[in-house]
This record gives C-alpha cells, sequence and structure tokens, in this order.
C-alpha cells in the first residue's frame, strides 16, 4: 500500500498539519478546498489509517499522523535538497526567490530601502519581503529566512544574533507645547503615550515602553508601529521607537535620551536544510553584512539605561 503515496499527498499533508485546516492549505497551495480533502482522503487510504482528527474548527493530528509528520518532514528535507542541488548551477549564479519574514517595523523603515544594494550584485535573485507582527516559523517552511528581535523555537533551526538596536521616547513639538518636556523619570507619570494594542501583541519583544515606565497612561494604542509613529508626529502621545525609525523624522523630538531607553537584539533565522542553498546564503550574507557595517545596529548594552529585560516571544 506504501506503492501508492506519493510526494503531492505528502505535501498537501504537510502544510494541512501546519495550517490546522482545509480553507488555509488550499489557499497555501493554490489549490481548491475539494482538491485538497481529496488528497488527504487518498493518502489516508493508502496509508488504511486516518491521520486527522476532524473537528468544526479545523484537523488536528493524531498519534499516527504525529508520527507520519516527522517522517514527512525528512522526506520534505530530501526534496528541498535534490531541488537545491538541481538548480544550482556550475557557476553558482545567484537565481531564484528568497522569502523573508520580520516585523513591520525593520522591513519597511530599514530593510526595504537596502535590497537595492542586493539586486546591484544579484539581478536575478527575487526577494519576497513579508510583514508579520507574530512569530514566523521557518521549520514549517512559512519563509526562507526570519528575521526576529529574539531567539525563536523551533527543530533544525540556526540562529546567530546579528546586530543590537536601541530604542528611545519621542514626541512632537506640537505635544511638547502643550504638555511640557518631561525632566525626568517621575515626569512621565504625568504624560500621555501611544502603543501597542495589548490584547493583540504577538511577541513579548515588542513591550519595550514596560522596560521605561511601567503604567504609562495611553492615548492612542495601534498594531503597527508605522501608525504609533505617525500618531506620535501629529501630537497625540509619546511613542518608543527604534533609533532605525527616527532617523530620517526631524518632527520627532528625542526625550530623556540618557536616561529612558532599552536595547533589542536582531536574530536571523534560517532552517538547516537551507543554510547552504547559494540564494539563502546570499541574502544571509546581505543581512549580517549591511547591519555589521551599521554602528546604529551594533550597539552595546551601555548606549541604553536602564537594562533591558529578556525579550521573549510568546509560547505558540
Amino acid at each position: 500500500m506504501f506503492d501508492t503515496i506519493n510526494w503531492d499527498d505528502l505535501r498537501v499533508f504537510l502544510c494541512a498539519a501546519r495550517a490546522g485546516n482545509l480553507s488555509q492549505t488550499a489557499k497555501r497551495l493554490r489549490l481548491d478546498h475539494s482538491t485538497v480533502s481529496r488528497r488527504i482522503a487518498q493518502m489516508e487510504a493508502s496509508l488504511g489509517i486516518a491521520v486527522f482528527e476532524r473537528h468544526r474548527t479545523g484537523l488536528k493530528l493524531n498519534e499516527v499522523g504525529e508520527r507520519l509528520l516527522r517522517h514527512a518532514e525528512r522526506v520534505e528535507s530530501a526534496v528541498i535538497a535534490i531541488r537545491e542541488e538541481a538548480s544550482a548551477s556550475d557557476t553558482q549564479e545567484l537565481v531564484g526567490t528568497v522569502r523573508l519574514a520580520t516585523m513591520e517595523g525593520i522591513a519597511s523603515l530599514y530593510l526595504a530601502q537596502r535590497f537595492a544594494k542586493l539586486r546591484r550584485t544579484a539581478p536575478q535573485l527575487a526577494v519576497e519581503l513579508v510583514t508579520s507582527a507574530q512569530t514566523v516559523y521557518v521549520h514549517k517552511r512559512e519563509a526562507d529566512l526570519f528575521v526576529s528581535f529574539f531567539r525563536p523555537p523551533g527543530p533544525g533551526l540556526i540562529s546567530e544574533r546579528i546586530g543590537k538596536f536601541r530604542l528611545g521616547l519621542f514626541a512632537s513639538q506640537s505635544y511638547l507645547d502643550n504638555h511640557g518636556m518631561p525632566a525626568s523619570l517621575r515626569d512621565l507619570a504625568d504624560h500621555w503615550f501611544v502603543s501597542y494594542i495589548e490584547d493583540l501583541i504577538q511577541v513579548d519583544s515588542v513591550r519595550w515602553l514596560a522596560d521605561v515606565i511601567e503604567e504609562p497612561k495611553i492615548a492612542f494604542h495601534s498594531n503597527s508601529m508605522i501608525a504609533q509613529m505617525n500618531a506620535a508626529a501629529g501630537g497625540l502621545g509619546i511613542v518608543m521607537l527604534p533609533s532605525f525609525a527616527t532617523n530620517d523624522r526631524p518632527d520627532l523630538i528625542p526625550m530623556l535620551p540618557t536616561l529612558a531607553g532599552t536595547v533589542r537584539e536582531v536574530w536571523l533565522n534560517v532552517h538547516s536544510d537551507l543554510q547552504f542553498a547559494p540564494r539563502i546564503r546570499a541574502v544571509r550574507a546581505f543581512l549580517k553584512n549591511t547591519l555589521k557595517q551599521d554602528p546604529d545596529m551594533q550597539v552595546t548594552l551601555a548606549d541604553a539605561l536602564p537594562q533591558p529585560r529578556t525579550a521573549d516571544c510568546k509560547n505558540p
């Protein structure tokens, strides 16, 4: 019966196991819902046993499915290795697409404008820059690379710290005209702030405002760092922003730079299956060199007061 199992069915199984429902699986694989359902049923028929428990909320692997997932992931790794080997030419020409996932702020305000340099050296290499407010799991093939502000969990993950940046408090001149410039950390209790929507925070590392003030008065919430920055520029309140977001914003005035600050690390993550692929190596090298050559991305702990708490991701 195992002779009838094919890679296409396993590929659908892998995606369904990771997505947890048929609709998301169909969307990710660009298949229709009925095809996904048929492929899963076909694989279960080949095995002679069900691998999913069907619920109203979606699919859940049973014990057999969990074991099959581990085997299927090894098959997937082998297929990826074959594909990368076949696509690599004798001259190691950099051709293909690399999907890079990271937070909205660093993606839009730092990385996006720098990829033109990579394009000049590797014109046949395309980068897909995906913004995400939550942990992206490269071991689940959600992206080829993940740039994060923490070291994420995951089997087969190669993670390296490639930078560290400072965050500080900023406000507009109109806000300061109305509320005054705080002279001490104690004065912050009398001011209004702009911050994230608490119940939409997916990674603890963006709770950077809590490193400076325990119970801030929030005048405006947004799950977008760019929206927060623009709200503060409009005079709504004080905002905590990374250095890479404020270098070209003269409308945002720094406050208490020697008293109110913190730092976050930048981690570059890739699955071990892909770490030696030429296209992946090229983008990894570009990212590491870009941050290494930028002093704002290589700060020391002494550059921020007080010392930050350890920022980590939420349990998935």
